[in-house]
């Protein structure tokens, strides 16, 4: 069987989104291929949980000061930062019968092809479940999935070299405690590839690495390909539902 890979994209959150949810209500109806892309986030972005509050989660006057953009996601989890220059994104749409029904099962498998990347780019990586990817024992991504008319989406993180004291400004977590002495506390949980290569690799690299590491994991072949005009089309009409605050302040 054959997956689609899209080209690599730098996209603003909304847009992001927007075609995430796009693949997946397209792929559910057959219009749409098993597909798998990359991205980066312009301008920086804090993304959100389905089920957070924004006012608990992110602190909207450094947000606003930085010019980084807010956005909820349709899965799961956490409040993310999502530095432009530190991070590349990643999507998996499928249909939900080409995955393990187990949930664990099935992350441990997708997340399977984040582990063959980062040994390709000579790092040992490991699947921790629920949903997170670990090397030398620390988080280096975080990963979340939505199932919805029979198929499939995940989205996680690949940490190249985030800024993380911006990412705790941004965050609400006390003035007080973004310290060196807490940064460093967190680097004792959480790694970055270039942190473990002692250097940083392109986003391109990164991406290659990424694209084989799904290839092997998923023992599927990949297909070059483009969004099509009704996906485009679809998320352009998406779109404006994640740009507005009544989505963005929905809890």
């Amino acid at each position: 069987m054959e997956w689609r890979l899209l080209p690599l994209r730098v996209d603003d959150a909304f847009v992001s989104m927007a075609i995430d949810e796009a693949l997946l209500r397209l792929n559910a109806e057959g219009k749409s291929p098993n597909t798998i892309r990359f991205w980066r986030w312009l301008p920086s972005t804090v993304s959100l949980g389905c089920f957070q509050s924004v006012e608990r989660e992110v602190d909207l006057e450094v947000a606003k000061r930085y010019g980084v953009d807010i956005v909820r996601r349709i899965t799961g989890g956490g409040a993310v930062f999502h530095d432009h220059d530190g991070e590349l994104t990643y999507s998996v749409v499928c249909r939900q019968s080409d995955l393990p029904s187990d949930i664990i099962e099935s992350y441990k498998l997708i997340c399977g092809g984040l582990v063959r990347g980062f040994e390709r780019l000579s790092l040992r990586a490991e699947f921790k479940p629920v949903n997170d990817v670990l090397v030398n024992g620390k988080k280096i991504s975080g990963n979340a999935q939505t199932r919805r008319w029979g198929s499939v989406l995940q989205h996680g993180t690949v940490l190249i070299a985030p800024d993380v004291r911006q990412m705790f400004e941004l965050l609400k977590v006390s003035p007080e405690k973004i310290s060196d002495k807490f940064i460093a506390s967190v680097f004792e949980r959480v790694t970055t590839v270039e942190r473990e290569l002692g250097s940083m690799p392109s986003f391109e690299e990164v991406y290659e690495a990424m694209s084989c590491g799904f290839e092997e994991s998923l023992g599927v072949g990949f297909f070059e390909g483009e969004l099509t005009s009704e996906e485009l089309e679809l998320a352009e009409k998406l779109r404006p539902r994640y740009a507005s605050e009544e989505w963005l302040r929905k809890r």
